[in-house]
């Protein structure tokens, strides 16, 4: 089981960011951006494979995940996607890399469409499951289909203090319920999970989880710092970097229906994929698959 380390620590924007690098400096520089409830573990398998191509890779921890911290107890731990965003530029500016190939899932493919989308110059291409991950807030409360509804069931129980406290009391056990649900066909071990669990060991793990889940909802305020960001965001802005956007086919969580809708939201090259026997956790899942999309846009 391949562990990624030595971890590096890089001050950028309002965190302290743990990272881990692995490829040659001067290679095309490429950004894996891990999703709720994983880790950069998440890359294990697609980093080396991306590396021994000749890319810089860079894997970080997300904020409240693992030893990434905030440097200032005044921060407000908002989880929102302005905050992922504005994270991953400035790490980016902080590494003083001008531009990237950009690639996630979950809230790190929310990270990654932002950039993309508010900072064009910034990405040289995309890779994202699910689409289009940037939410439309203000839609938040029109009820989708009820299968749709069913699998969102943790997003709503952390609308409520009760989701607060049982996700702080429990978030092994919870978490390790969500990688099932939302891979239902991934064989995981019990050491493959913890590896990755430590990270929600985090202090601001909850705090950060619980107001990501909250605010796309437009149940609580964002960071006021980020008001600007956010605004923008709502307008749903479209991505004009070569995409390239995967589905797996079995994924809890988002059916690769929504795909088609997404479409238009993408105004430069887009290839959509769904991928057979993969879920909600994708570059763990099949990282060939993960690792070979990115390969295809540095080769372009």
């Amino acid at each position: 089981m391949k562990i990624l380390e030595p971890l590096h620590f890089v001050h950028a924007g309002v965190l302290n960011v743990a990272l881990y690098e692995t490829g040659p400096a001067t290679g095309p520089p490429v950004f894996l951006m891990h999703g709720f409830p994983y880790d950069v573990h998440a890359y294990a398998d697609v980093a080396p494979l991306l590396a021994a191509q000749g890319c810089r890779v860079i894997v970080p921890y997300l904020r409240g995940f693992g030893p990434t911290r905030f440097l200032s107890e005044a921060t407000p731990r908002s989880g929102e996607q302005a905050a992922l965003g504005a994270d991953l530029l400035a790490l980016m500016d902080a590494l003083a890399i001008p531009e990237a190939v950009l690639a996630g899932y979950d809230w790190g493919g929310s990270a990654a469409c932002v950039v993309a989308a508010l900072w064009p110059e910034r990405c040289t291409g995309l890779v994202s499951l699910n689409s289009y991950n940037i939410q439309d807030i203000s839609a938040a409360m029109t009820p989708d289909t009820a299968e749709n509804e069913h699998s969102l069931w943790y997003q709503y129980y952390f609308h409520s203090e009760r989701g607060r406290a049982g996700l702080a009391e429990n978030r092994r056990a919870f978490c390790r319920l969500l990688w099932k649900l939302w891979s239902p066909t991934w064989p995981f071990d019990n050491a493959t999970f913890e590896r990755s669990a430590e990270a929600f060991d985090n202090p601001d793990f909850v705090d950060v989880v619980i107001h990501s889940y909250r605010h796309r909802f437009g149940l609580v305020a964002g960071d006021p710092a980020l008001l600007n960001i956010e605004n923008r965001l709502a307008a749903q802005p479209a991505i004009t970097a070569e995409s390239i956007t995967l589905d797996g086919v079995d994924d809890g969580v988002r059916p690769p229906a929504e795909a088609a809708r997404h479409a238009l939201y993408f105004t430069g090259r887009r290839l959509h994929r769904r991928v057979l026997g993969a879920g909600h956790n994708l570059p763990q899942e099949m990282p060939q698959v993960f690792a070979d999309a990115v390969l295809e846009l540095i080769s372009k």
